[in-house]
C-alpha cells in the first residue's frame, strides 16, 4: 500500500526536505534534464515508488506524498531492508515523528523526521502523530501506571523520546501512562553541555544504529549529546561532518570539552583538551581515552590525516 496524503496532508507535511511541495496541486510530473545523483540514505527513493518532493529532480515509476506518524515503541529498529535479519542501520524513538510512504506487509517505509534518515519499521511500532510538550532529559524515565513511585511501568523510555501530556503535580499524565517531571524537559529547552551528556553514556555498550542507553553506536552519541544542546545533526558521521562544515586540518592542542573530532568513519567528543568520549568497536562501549591514543590507532590503519576534522558548540 502506497501511503497517500488525506484531507489535512497540508498540515501534516514533513518540514525537512519540504515533502510535498514538489507535487502540490500538481499530478503530473516531468524531468528538466537529468535524474540527479542522490544519497540512498537520506532521500527516500526506491525503484517503484519516492517521496513526492523529489520529483522533478528524481525520476521514479510512482511518488508518494507522506503520511505522519510517530513512534509507539521506546526504541524502534530501522532496517535497511524489509526483514528482522537486516541492518539495522538507526532507532526511532518513542513520539518521535516518521514520513510513511509506504505500508507493505507488516513493513513501514519512510523516513524519520529527526534527520530525514530513510529505512524500514515494523507497522505495529507507529501510530498518528502527536505534538509532544516534553523530552525524556534523563537517560531514562519509568512511564509509571499511575502518579506514583510505587506504581508498576508498563515501559521505560529513553532519552531524548517525545511525549504530549498535562502537568498533575509532580507528574506529566500522558495518554500512556505518567512520567515523573524531574526526568523531563520542555520541548525546546537545551543543555550547553553536550560532552556532559556523552559522559552519561560511559560504559554503554555499542550497538551499530543504536541511539539508547541499550545500546550506542559513534554517530548516535554524537547525535544525541548534540540534540540536547539544541543542535540537530544527520545520523552518520560523514554527513555530521558536511553538515557542520568542519576544518580539516586539526591541531589536536587546540580542541576543548565539546569538541567534535572526526576520523574516518568515526567520530568522537572531546571530555577535556587530551581525552575524547566516544562510541568505540574496539571496546565495544562508550569510553572516555586519551585522545592521542586514539589518533595512534588510526594512523596505524594507514589514515592519513588521522584527525580529519572537528567543530566547536560554544
Amino acid at each position: 500500500m502506497i501511503a497517500e496524503s488525506g484531507e489535512n496532508s497540508a498540515t501534516n507535511r514533513v518540514r525537512m526536505g519540504r515533502p510535498g511541495a514538489a507535487g502540490a496541486g500538481r499530478n503530473r510530473f516531468g524531468l528538466t534534464g537529468a535524474s540527479q545523483a542522490f544519497d540512498p540514505r537520506v532521500v527516500a527513493i526506491r525503484p517503484d515508488l519516492a517521496d513526492i518532493a523529489v520529483a522533478g529532480t528524481h525520476f521514479a515509476p510512482h511518488y508518494a506524498a507522506p503520511m505522519m506518524r510517530s513512534g509507539v515503541l521506546p526504541a524502534t529498529a530501522l532496517r535497511a531492508t524489509p526483514s528482522v535479519d537486516a541492518d539495522m542501520t538507526s532507532e526511532l524513538l518513542f513520539g518521535e515523528g516518521f514520513a510513511l510512504l509506504d505500508l507493505t506487509g507488516g513493513w513501514a517505509w519512510g523516513y524519520c523526521l529527526s534527520d530525514h534518515y530513510v529505512g524500514y519499521l515494523a507497522a505495529d511500532a507507529l501510530a498518528g502523530p502527536i505534538a509532544p510538550t516534553h523530552c525524556v532529559a534523563a537517560i531514562e524515565a519509568m512511564l509509571h501506571s499511575a502518579p506514583d513511585a510505587a506504581s508498576g511501568g508498563p515501559a521505560i523510555l529513553p532519552r531524548g523520546a517525545l511525549v504530549m501530556g498535562e502537568p498533575e503535580g509532580e507528574w506529566l499524565a500522558t495518554s500512556h501512562g505518567y512520567l515523573p517531571l524531574a526526568a523531563l524537559a520542555d520541548v525546546g529547552t537545551s543543555d550547553k553541555d553536550p560532552a556532559g551528556i556523552a559522559e552519561q553514556m560511559v560504559d554503554t555498550p555499542y550497538l551499530w544504529g543504536g541511539r539508547t542507553m541499550t545500546g550506542i553506536d559513534c554517530s548516535g552519541l554524537v547525535q544525541l549529546a548534540w540534540g540536547a544542546a539544541g543542535v540537530p545533526l544527520p545520523r552518520d558521521s560523514d554527513l555530521q561532518f558536511a553538515a557542520l562544515g568542519a576544518d580539516k586540518n586539526v591541531d589536536p592542542a587546540s580542541l576543548a570539552r565539546g569538541d567534535l573530532v572526526f576520523f574516518p568513519g568515526h567520530v568522537g567528543i572531546m571530555a577535556d583538551e587530551r581525552n575524547i568520549i566516544h562510541a568505540s568497536r574496539r571496546w565495544m562501549a562508550v569510553k572516555v581515552e586519551p585522545l592521542a591514543d586514539v589518533i595512534a590507532r588510526s594512523a596505524a590503519k594507514d589514515h592519513d590525516p588521522p584527525v580529519s576534522g572537528y567543530k566547536r558548540l560554544r
